[in-house]
């Protein structure tokens, strides 16, 4: 015990850390969370998949044509004329076989008619289902007057001056990223902050985290623990990843791919990182304070409500400012602490100046060793000085110095 007394704050931290690290690693308990979050990914995959091929079995595009022989013809070339205009927006047209009644058609089994076209060129009549006949009239007509022309419609060339992008366009899509970077990061700091207090309350109904702070500075104790549950949340992370590229792998283009940042992507996902472990330590002191101002777990579940609660509402903060560049509650959702990581990271995907995150950087350093100082100072005070455990501690540290 004299040695680890000598031990100087960093040092004393990395004891902490490295305990708490290698104890939580290796417990089921962390392989089942770990396992937690993958369960709904793969089943909402899944479903996506299944619901996404179940989708397209049943939506058709397939329009039957009962007309004359010769006027069915011409509808099937003018479908494919325009189509190689205008794209894949116009049905698909197959020629009915024999000669029923339009209603007989739709109902027959084992063919999947979204609608009957009928009568002449001139006239054409489109049964279906409201819905159907309100969203094929407009191409059924262009198909139809398309054949009924007695010579090629002639369409004038079109000249081409494409643009990479436009100033509109490169916004919307930045805003797209930003948006799904604070979401991503608010749900991994929702996810892995807990871990810290839950950590905190077990050892300290099991008097573990009384005799460290009584043997080594409270402020070793809390940066080792916010370091050592931010090394395990960096883990949970990596297997989420791996797994999250398998099924990205998996799903191909079925995906949506997200526009490029300001930044680039290798800037932005190491702010995303950084970001990340700055935010995770800002609410873990947090927790940390409140776990050692808490005396039963109940109080702890009772006194980290707010937190999260407030913790919603600086996402919403930094969530609605990301459409308002530069205004005062973009600049107040950057400087205030809790929402700092979340709009500094909007900002990375819509800005490409770097000097602002330096400064956010520095200053959330900056908070996270304040509020861990106030935790260490708190937990201090209404644990280690007061009450008969706290005493107890303290006489027996007393004894193991002097022997």
């Amino acid at each position: 015990m004299s040695d680890t007394t000598r031990l100087s704050l960093f040092d004393a931290a990395r004891v902490v850390a490295r305990r708490d690290f290698q104890a939580i690693l290796f417990s089921r308990a962390f392989f089942f969370f770990l396992l937690g979050p993958l369960f709904p990914i793969i089943v909402g995959a899944l479903a996506g998949g299944i619901g996404g091929q179940v989708q397209r079995d049943a939506t058709t595009r397939l329009v039957a044509v009962a007309m004359a022989e010769d006027d069915a013809r011409a509808m099937v070339d003018a479908r494919q004329t325009l189509a190689a205009k205008i794209g894949n927006v116009l049905p698909e047209l197959e020629i009915a076989p024999g000669e029923k009644a339009a209603a007989e058609i739709l109902r027959e089994p084992g063919r999947n008619f979204t609608a009957v076209v009928g009568g002449t060129l001139e006239a054409p009549i489109l049964t279906g289902t409201q819905e159907a006949v309100d969203f094929w009239e407009g191409p059924i007509a262009m198909i139809a007057a398309e054949a009924g022309s007695s010579e090629a419609t002639a369409y004038p060339p079109v000249s081409i001056n494409a643009i990479a992008t436009s100033v509109a366009a490169q916004r919307t899509d930045r805003i797209r990223t930003a948006q799904a970077g604070q979401l991503l990061l608010f749900l991994l700091m929702m996810l892995l902050a807990g871990m810290v207090l839950s950590n905190l309350v077990e050892e300290k109904a099991n008097k573990v985290i009384e005799v460290l702070a009584a043997a080594i500075p409270m402020d070793a104790v809390f940066l080792g623990k916010l370091v050592a549950m931010l090394g395990i949340s960096f883990v949970g992370i990596a297997v989420w990843a791996v797994v999250g590229g398998g099924i990205a792998l998996l799903a191909g283009n079925a995906l949506p791919s997200l526009p490029e940042p300001a930044l680039g992507w290798p800037l932005f996902v190491l702010f995303g990182i950084v970001y990340f472990a700055m935010g995770y330590l800002l609410l873990g002191s947090l927790f940390l304070t409140i776990g050692g101002m808490a005396a039963t777990v109940r109080e702890v579940q009772t006194m980290s409500m707010p937190v999260t609660m407030a913790q919603l509402l600086v996402f919403f903060l930094a969530a609605s400012s990301i459409t308002r560049p530069g205004s005062p509650m973009e600049l107040f959702a950057a400087v205030f602490p809790l929402s700092s990581p979340f709009a500094m990271l909007a900002r990375a995907a819509q800005s490409p100046e770097l000097w602002p995150h330096a400064l956010a950087l520095v200053w959330q350093a900056f908070c996270v060793v304040l509020f861990v100082r106030i935790g260490a100072a708190i937990f201090r005070r209404r644990v280690m000085k007061s009450g008969k455990a706290g005493r107890e501690v303290k006489q027996h540290v007393g004894r193991t110095k002097t022997a």
